[in-house]
């Protein structure tokens, strides 16, 4: 039996048969400039991305207690934990310029909300779809919050049991659900990216899209995620992978990027339907060198 895998968001569809659905994570590698975060999203508009995505928090909700008050380096000086969530978090009025600018490139964008508060603040600007960081995937009453938009919700799994991530879909149901295969390391070892994952979360979750949030160092494993199903990619992006910052050695830099959505491409018309046919191209070789079988040869030479 043929199960329908495609979900709509906005004006297409993700899914099994439709082009892969392309994230630029630009999450926290802007470090809190809105110039920098303009060119990141002109580079994931140059690579052939489909979205471009931030992230979201209340540095007050998310910064545990313990952690607050531990001083470190940044580029601004030494400063609390606390304080520096503060400097790369961006204002809801940042994020209507960054709204005004995506409208304007012709790309989508949306975010990774780490608390309820974030959610409302990424709501006033109608994303087409949410994602849940990997952290949050036990946050069953954040995932509901943004179940309750009413928008497509990606569930990323990095730092997850397998039982965890069937609780949080329970928890949830499977309507305008997309699940991310991902290894929450930053760069992630190779040995660890277990892209078969998303061979089984295919098998068991027949009717919800399957996709693949990648942090490794090169490009192979995530074009080897699409052979595999995967019905969105998502990477980082970064304009230099030896800025400061947390996330920029494991981000792909824009021409890299451009490579990666290129051969992304090539990779889904190669694929084809999986029906066999001789092809137009094909016919000069098969009259010039297709060997048939001949009995009556056969019946000479035994002679």
């Amino acid at each position: 039996m043929v199960t329908e895998r495609k979900l709509k968001v906005r004006d297409r569809f993700i899914g099994d048969g439709e082009p892969v659905y392309v994230i630029a994570e630009i999450g926290i590698n802007h470090n809190g400039s809105l110039d920098m975060a303009k060119k990141l999203i002109d580079g994931a508009v140059f690579a052939g991305c489909n979205a471009v995505k931030f992230q979201k928090r209340t540095p007050e909700r998310c910064v545990p207690e313990n952690q607050r008050n531990i001083e470190r380096d940044t580029p601004w000086g030494r400063m609390t934990y606390l304080e520096y969530r503060h400097k790369v978090e961006f204002t809801a009025d940042e994020y209507a310029e960054i709204d005004y600018y995506c409208k304007a490139k012709g790309i989508d964008w949306f975010a990774s909300c780490w608390d309820e508060e974030s959610v409302a603040v990424i709501e006033r600007f109608d994303p087409p779809l949410y994602k849940a960081p990997s952290a949050s995937l036990t946050d069953h009453g954040l995932l509901r919050t943004m179940k309750a938009t009413g928008k497509p919700l990606i569930l990323s799994t990095g730092m997850s049991t397998k039982e965890e991530i069937d609780e949080a879909v329970s928890a949830i149901g499977t309507d305008k659900l997309l699940i991310a295969h991902s290894t929450s390391a930053y760069p992630c070892n190779v040995m660890e990216l277990n892209l078969r994952m998303i061979t089984r979360l295919r098998e068991q979750y027949t009717h919800v899209p399957i996709g693949y949030s990648g942090h490794e160092t090169g490009l192979a494993p995530s074009w080897a995620a699409v052979t595999l199903g995967a019905s969105f990619v998502e990477r980082h992006i970064t304009l230099d992978r030896s800025l400061w910052g947390t996330d920029q050695a494991a981000s792909v830099e824009v021409i890299g990027m451009h490579r990666l959505v290129q051969s992304m491409r090539d990779i889904e018309r190669a694929l084809g339907d999986g029906i066999k046919r001789v092809y137009a191209s094909e016919m000069g070789s098969r009259a010039k060198l297709r060997r048939a079988y001949c009995e009556a040869a056969l019946g000479a030479g035994s002679r």
